[in-house]
């Protein structure tokens, strides 16, 4: 796992795959956290925009609405 931060623009990125593999669709879970995943439906990372404000609070996400909705990469990945 590798955790990136841009001060900048306030982004914080926790990656769970290699960065030579390339994302297939990105997914909302909570208002500015987006979850990557890969073709086969594997997560690859997440993203949180407004990190400082966001990380000050409670991140909450239903698990089983994110499996619906990684059900639906793969589907449309073919896999």
């Amino acid at each position: 796992m590798k955790i990136e931060y841009d001060s900048e623009r306030d982004l914080l990125y926790m990656c769970f795959a290699s960065s030579d593999k390339k994302v297939a669709e990105t997914i909302t879970v909570a208002p500015g956290v987006y979850a990557d995943f890969s073709r086969e439906g594997k997560l690859m990372g997440i993203e949180a925009v407004d990190a400082s404000e966001i990380m000050g609070s409670k991140i909450e996400f239903g698990f089983p609405e994110t499996v619906r909705q990684v059900s639906r990469v793969k589907a449309k990945s073919g896999g």
